[in-house]
């Protein structure tokens, strides 16, 4: 149990304007009350922020548009039915109940006011609510989604899975497919049903293709009668010459081989030009176009940076990349407002030596690192300590295939198959949030290499229409269009 706090009140979290700070670069309050530390954003770099604070003689607000921190590596094996969408999200006021000093607000942010040191909230208008917070110290971790490159309208026939409602599409999409394909009496139909294209060679395309070649291979077979699941088509297309780009050459090709071995079809070296609700086109080097004609597309490449970010460099003149990511100091401030900190996908960081702009990978270690570092900044500057530049301490990259398949750059030592996948486990159980969900997953994960049972295969939100199934009109999904563990 944590030492008990002093409750944030609501009068810091008022209309009001805001006491005068006699503080240009830190966490120092007006007299009569504590230091006001407002967090934006439940994910990996915010609630590690929040637990670095808890402990300190601040108030602290997180505020999320969501209630819950979602576990975003596991996603993809909602999607696929191996795991429940409740096994990988945790409330955030249950991981918070204890510390006194820690309020949790369901909001969505609208802007800021830098100058007045005031997070604007989206409320509804005449709805009498909390419409802005103060604060002495700001810390955004808004993440980032997946990039459609300039072709957003590519997302309703191409959901990604970075999210606990778009993984619940993409999921309901996927068996669908199945579903519909045992309807189907036209064989070129059904062929397409039973295709599956992933846009994406990296960690998350990867794991997102393995797990549908695992499903139809391994799950499916003996569920249906007219169709033979083991023949469905999964095409994973990646714009370069190799999967797992981070990873080494060596790791690449042997993932490419495991996936192989599940039926997937790596399409190296092509991009995609056209998406829709039949298929896909992609592009090869020499510029000849291919039409892959499939009913389920998921999407699993590029970033972009929560258009906080952008708002944030307006505000300030910070840089902003063209994936939206805003450019911080060496200590994660933002330009010209100490008080105010960015982390995680939607920022880079600028070398305190050499003044070099670093983009460091989009995976929850470095979120997690730069949340502890932040919430350590607040602590230095109200004892008065010196505060020493961020720095991320790479540990090595995992990426999960398919059951006893994965690959492991732990930089000392590099693995493969079982014993990497192994430690993939082990990783991913360590980060996870909540007892009982470690536990459950760990159950689930244990019945699915003993029987290679899914028990999450739940259709919801989707009815499937025989009229829909004999046209071969795709299915139409209602939901909104990974980081690595190290």
């Amino acid at each position: 149990m944590r030492p008990a706090r002093g409750a944030t009140t609501m009068g810091s979290m008022s209309d009001d304007r805001r006491d005068a700070s006699t503080a240009t670069d830190g966490p120092r309050a007006a007299a009569g009350r504590r230091p006001r530390v407002v967090v934006v954003g439940g994910g990996f770099a915010g609630i590690h922020a929040v637990k670095g604070l808890r402990d300190l003689p601040v108030d602290v607000t997180l505020v999320d548009r969501r209630n819950f921190h979602l576990f975003q590596p596991l996603t993809y094996q909602v999607a696929t039915g191996a795991l429940s969408a409740g096994e990988v999200a945790y409330p955030l006021r249950a991981m918070f109940r204890a510390a006194r000093n820690v309020s949790v607000l369901q909001a969505e942010v609208a802007g800021f006011d830098l100058a007045a040191r005031r997070v604007e909230l989206a409320i509804e208008p005449g709805l009498p609510a909390v419409r802005s917070l103060d604060y002495d110290t700001l810390i955004v971790a808004a993440g980032s989604s997946y990039s459609y490159f300039g072709h957003d309208e590519w997302a309703a026939a191409a959901p990604e899975v970075k999210s606990l409602e778009s993984a619940l599409a993409a999921r309901a999409r996927i068996l669908t497919a199945f579903e519909r394909a045992e309807m189907l009496q036209d064989e070129a139909l059904r062929q397409a049903e039973l295709t599956f294209v992933v846009v994406g060679g990296g960690p998350t395309g990867v794991e997102m293709a393995g797990q549908i070649g695992e499903l139809a291979r391994s799950t499916l077979p003996s569920d249906f009668r007219a169709i033979d699941s083991r023949h469905a088509r999964i095409l994973l297309v990646e714009a370069t010459e190799r999967l797992l780009g981070t990873f080494p050459p060596s790791l690449s090709a042997k993932a490419a081989v495991a996936l192989e071995q599940l039926g997937v079809t790596p399409m190296l070296d092509r991009m995609v030009v056209g998406v829709d609700a039949t298929g896909v086109d992609v592009q090869a080097p020499d510029g000849s176009t291919e039409r892959l004609e499939a009913r389920t597309v998921i999407w699993a490449a590029g970033v972009r940076a929560s258009s906080l970010a952008g708002r944030m460099g307006e505000l300030a003149g910070a840089e902003v990349d063209r994936a939206g990511r805003l450019t911080v100091e060496a200590d994660l401030s933002l330009p010209g407002h100490p008080e105010v900190f960015a982390l995680g996908d939607m920022v880079r960081v600028r070398d305190g030596r050499t003044g070099e702009v670093v983009t460091l990978p989009g995976v929850a270690p470095v979120a997690i690192q730069q949340g502890r570092y932040a919430a350590r900044v607040v602590g230095d500057r109200l004892q008065g300590r010196a505060v020493k530049p961020f720095r991320y301490h790479d540990k090595g990259n995992l990426a999960t295939i398919g059951r006893a398949r994965a690959v492991a750059d732990l930089h000392v030592l590099r693995l493969s198959g079982f014993p990497a996948w192994v430690t993939w486990l082990i990783v991913h159980l360590w980060y996870l949030v909540g007892f009982q969900n470690r536990l459950l997953v760990l159950i689930r994960w244990w019945l699915d290499f003993a029987t290679r049972w899914r028990g999450a295969r739940l259709i919801t939100g989707v009815p499937v229409s025989p009229g829909a199934a004999a046209d071969g009109a795709p299915a139409r999904v209602e939901g909104r269009s990974r980081q690595s563990v190290r």
